[in-house]
């Protein structure tokens, strides 16, 4: 099920993007963009983080929140050839391999 991002006015002026997931839950809440053009950049670059960022424990503690070694992400295509390459785009054409490392 997709979420969905959701531009609001925020409380002290400007806008901010509210990220909600399948069922319409809150999952994030943005800084304050000063004009909508911002808050549909902070979109993109939302997007662009959420789909290549490393996950950073800085929690207390920070003990490892899976044991042993993570599963391996693998990109879903429509079509036959490509169907379970590497995310690492090694298996994937030069022009598609250009848009997974932006």
């Amino acid at each position: 099920m997709a979420g969905s991002f959701e531009l609001v006015d925020a409380p002290d002026g400007g806008y901010r993007i509210r990220m909600l997931d399948g069922a319409g839950r809150l999952v994030a809440v943005s800084v304050t963009f000063p004009t909508k053009r911002a808050a549909v950049a902070g979109v993109a670059q939302a997007r662009e983080i959420a789909g290549t960022g490393l996950i950073r424990d800085s929690s207390a503690g920070g003990q490892p929140v899976v044991k042993g070694p993570l599963p391996r992400m693998v990109r879903r295509t429509s079509g036959g050839t490509n169907r379970g390459a590497p995310l690492g785009g090694a298996a994937l054409p030069a022009a598609k391999r250009a848009r997974v490392h932006h």
